[in-house]
């Protein structure tokens, strides 16, 4: 019998779609379409992949409508900010076409007969989440086609409709067939393509679990990885804080997309003197969510992904409430239909506690109180993640003297956390390694290949 990857609506529970796994054949055809592909695309001139990049924004743009319904029924993704995610794909797609020439032409080093070019690797495997479905995708695909690599997705089973229409996209550009090209597959299958030598490398974004199974895989063929795995995001607000702006930040940077974010604020370490006010308005805020059926324009938290990652995150909150931690609001799942959980703030929660140990994927938001910025900055640091962090302050140079010392891969200052293609995102320790946008992410899978004439 053969086995099929399911889109469910998170919503209703109803099926959308069965998607079989493709069979060791089938795989192996794939394989020789992305490298038939890589052999013509490498010979391409810089203007062949502009008009690839320029072409897909447009074609983003024309099916911006059915991309985004199909964000929203397969993953639950509130309609308005699902088309958030498709037009931020679009305009991905134009960046890197006005900017990226530049980012790929030839290095002069300090000697006058030696320069560096970037040439490309070959197949990436991209192994991707549900939770950006079209995102997560682009802002790795475009930068690594630009450079004349070709891209082979393995998305993820309950998003393999967003994986679908994607491919339609680019078979209306000029890109080469099986230029982006997707396997639908189990994790051997994941392990067989892996090994495989027409995949010149590997990116992953996903759990810490994941990332180092593949990781593993990949080191043992000698081929690169670049990782994008778990964050517990600290969101850090000092005394001397616009408390009024850092609460907006703070429900956003939290809630946005149900709280399923790598990059998402998850821990709030609040300095002693503002954290009764800043867990009164803060709590008062997120009671002013809506929640509802994400196809409503209206609706801010929409259901959680999946049935099993609501039991999973309802775990963590029970497991942190037994510890000590205080109930502020919610805790629970909502009751009938969908994969709602209500949104949920937990408090007096301490470095030993699940909530604070653990990443927390959904819409649930865990305070700590810090005594001064110094202990804030200890409690922050006190993870084995290092995404992304977050620092609230009046005083920009005490902000800036914490972002030296976070260990994070990015840190906003007075803002909300974000990726955009002008910087680059990635992280430490086990939120992994290697860049993804701006022009590390468009170099991280090239050959940085030296030319250096007359040596003698």
């Amino acid at each position: 019998m053969t086995e099929h990857a399911l889109s469910r609506n998170p919503t209703t529970g109803e099926i959308l779609a069965r998607y079989p796994l493709q069979n060791s054949a089938e795989l192996e055809q794939t394989l020789t379409e992305s490298a038939s592909a890589f052999a013509a695309w490498k010979r391409s001139t810089m203007t062949d992949r502009i008009r690839v990049l320029r072409q897909l924004g447009e074609q983003i743009r024309l099916r911006e409508q059915d991309l985004s319904r199909m964000i929203t029924l397969e993953m639950g993704k509130p309609i308005a900010q699902a088309r958030a995610e498709v037009l931020k794909c679009a305009n991905l797609c134009d960046w890197y076409a006005e900017h990226g020439p530049a980012m790929l032409a030839d290095q002069p080093t300090q000697i006058a007969d030696a320069w560096q070019r970037f040439r490309p690797i070959g197949v990436i495997l991209a192994v991707m989440p549900w939770n950006f479905p079209l995102w997560q995708v682009l802002r790795g695909a475009v930068s690594m086609l630009l450079a004349g690599n070709t891209y082979l997705l393995k998305h993820a089973p309950n998003v393999m409709g967003s994986a679908t229409l994607m491919a339609e996209l680019f078979r209306a550009t000029d890109l080469p067939a099986g230029g982006f090209n997707l396997i639908n597959v189990d994790n051997d299958g994941v392990s067989v393509a892996i090994k495989d030598d027409r995949i010149a490398a590997v990116a992953v974004t996903g759990s810490v679990r994941a990332g180092a199974a593949i990781a593993a895989q990949a080191g043992a063929a000698l081929k690169k990885t670049v990782l994008e795995l778990g964050g517990s995001d600290p969101f850090i607000v000092l005394a001397d804080a616009d408390l009024d702006e850092a609460v907006k930040s703070a429900v956003i940077g939290r809630f946005q997309n149900t709280g399923q974010v790598c990059m998402a604020a998850k821990r709030f370490i609040v300095e002693a003197p503002i954290a009764e006010e800043f867990e009164k308005r803060f709590t008062a805020a997120v009671q002013a969510l809506t929640m509802g059926d994400p196809l409503d324009e209206n609706t801010f938290l929409g259901p959680m992904a999946r049935a099993d990652l609501r039991d999973e995150l309802d775990g963590q909150v029970k497991a942190t409430l037994r510890e000590g931690a205080r109930l502020v609001l919610g805790g629970e799942k909502v009751a009938g239909q969908g994969n709602y959980y209500a949104p949920t703030i937990l408090a007096d929660v301490t470095s030993d506690m699940t909530a604070f140990r653990q990443e927390l994927f959904g819409p649930v938001a865990a305070i700590a109180v810090a005594r001064d910025p110094q202990h804030a900055l200890e409690i922050a640091n006190d993870s084995e993640f290092g995404l992304s962090a977050t620092v609230w302050s009046g005083n920009e140079e005490i902000a800036d003297r914490l972002a030296l010392q976070l260990e994070v891969g990015a840190v906003f200052i007075n803002g909300n956390g974000a990726s955009d293609p002008r910087v680059t995102i990635g992280g430490v320790k086990k939120s992994g390694y290697g860049r993804e946008l701006s022009h590390f992410g468009v170099h991280e899978f090239c050959n940085v290949q030296t030319v250096w004439k007359n040596r003698r």
